[in-house]
């Protein structure tokens, strides 16, 4: 794994590890597996649909977030860029006046199978079962975000747990936007958005 790259994208998260239950039970009908997600932003508006079915932890634990009202009020505060023109990652989390649940247990992608695509939602972490409420999104291919049990240390990669099915076009609008705000850690040095994406509203829909 690429631990500077890795690194670029890593965010503070709180310690601990805890078990979410999945919330398969309050998942929408006819297709309990893959509930959708509305992000609402000035840019425009991004559909999510959760895998339920392949990364039960991680997206109910999305899906949790969502239903408490708590990304109401965040943003999407950094854009990575990578490579080429449209390519790369954005960053985003909870309203900074909401309190995080505990954090969950690391799903790889080994374990889903659900590999980073352009249009993949993904947790933020440090170590691996540290994830709370920061999810990133891919603009396009990003392979390496994958685990790789062949590499050495933490090779676990990220969480992903579903796939954008409308607004990509807004997805690249943010990542093309300005970064020279203050970064919170140096390895984010012009990556952080200025100013940042507000998520106005995250609404399960029906």
């Amino acid at each position: 794994m690429n631990r500077e790259r890795i690194g670029r994208r890593t965010i503070l998260a709180g310690a601990g590890a805890w078990i979410l239950r999945p919330l398969q039970a309050r998942a929408a009908t006819p297709t309990p597996a893959r509930p959708r997600v509305a992000l609402t932003t000035p840019k425009g508006v991004i559909v999510i649909e959760l895998a339920m079915d392949k990364a039960p932890m991680t997206a109910g634990n999305f899906l949790r977030y969502v239903e408490a009202k708590k990304y109401d009020g965040g943003s999407i505060y950094r854009a990575v860029r990578d490579g080429g023109k449209g390519m790369g990652t954005i960053q985003g989390g909870a309203s900074p006046k909401a309190r995080p649940f505990r954090p969950i247990e690391h799903e790889s992608t080994t374990k889903t199978g659900i590999k980073h695509r352009a249009g993949t939602i993904s947790m933020g972490r440090l170590e691996p079962g540290s994830a709370t409420s920061d999810f990133f999104i891919c603009a396009s291919a990003q392979p390496y975000l994958d685990a790789n049990p062949k590499a050495k240390g933490d090779n676990l990669g990220y969480a992903a747990f579903g796939q954008v099915v409308e607004g990509m076009s807004v997805v690249k609008a943010i990542l093309a936007g300005r970064t020279d705000g203050k970064a919170i850690v140096p390895a984010m040095k012009g990556q952080m958005l200025n100013p940042p994406v507000p998520i106005v509203s995250a609404k399960r829909m029906a």
